[in-house]
């Protein structure tokens, strides 16, 4: 299965919207509204979220909110799966950047643009790409991670000719489930992030991936 149909399972799975928002105003609408959900996790962590919170900080009535979505889960979700669809826009500029002339040149572009995430974007170091939230059962049997990891893959496939097997696979998606953790703990108690774990992560992500593609 292609990385693309897997987001759009993943989005269908986990944005159960109460409605689409097809006119302008409704999508603005419903961005403010992911806007304020990112602004309060930012300060509290997504656990303690609650959707009134939400409308209050987006200035809206708390129907407003249900309008969109029926509970607190599913904005949560909603807002993973928007960090998911920028930080895979990130990665198909970064990994696309003609500088890169080797696999490990834009896999450290890749990681990059990973840990920007955390570093910028609003709710980003809680939610991550939305794997952290509980959810049973799990929507699609592809986690965001590795969708991730498989979108970086097969931009490595068709610009350098990397191989393409279930063991490359799966170093990829270790790699970045790795990189994604150590991240996530350089960024927990310092907002420009521990550079000791962040240099960690850039030493376990190429000692997985030199493994399977050789020396980096």
């Amino acid at each position: 299965m292609r990385a693309q149909d897997s987001v759009e399972q993943l989005h269908d799975a986990r944005i159960p919207l109460r409605n689409e928002p097809v006119q302008a105003r409704s999508t603005a609408r419903l961005a403010a509204l992911l806007d304020a959900a990112a602004a309060v996790v930012d300060e509290i962590g997504y656990e303690r979220l609650t959707t009134a919170m939400v409308a209050e900080r987006a200035g809206a009535s708390i129907g407003t909110v249900y309008r969109y979505f029926p509970d607190r889960i599913a904005l949560l979700q909603a807002l993973g799966a928007r960090n998911l669809d920028r930080v895979l826009a990130g990665l198909a500029v970064e990994l696309e950047d003609s500088r890169h002339t080797d696999w490990a040149s834009a896999v450290r572009g890749a990681t990059d643009v990973i840990v920007a995430a955390f570093r910028t974007e609003p709710g980003f170091r809680s939610i991550r790409v939305g794997d952290v939230i509980d959810l049973r059962p799990a929507p699609t049997e592809h986690t965001s991670l590795s969708i991730v990891s498989d979108r970086i893959l097969d931009a490595l496939i068709a610009r350098f000719g990397v191989k393409d097997t279930p063991e490359v696979r799966f170093a990829f998606d270790t790699a970045i489930v790795g990189l994604d953790g150590l991240s996530a703990r350089a960024f927990s108690r310092d907002s420009a992030g521990d550079d000791r774990y962040l240099a960690a992560a850039n030493e376990l992500v190429f000692s997985i991936l030199s493994a399977q593609l050789g020396d980096k």
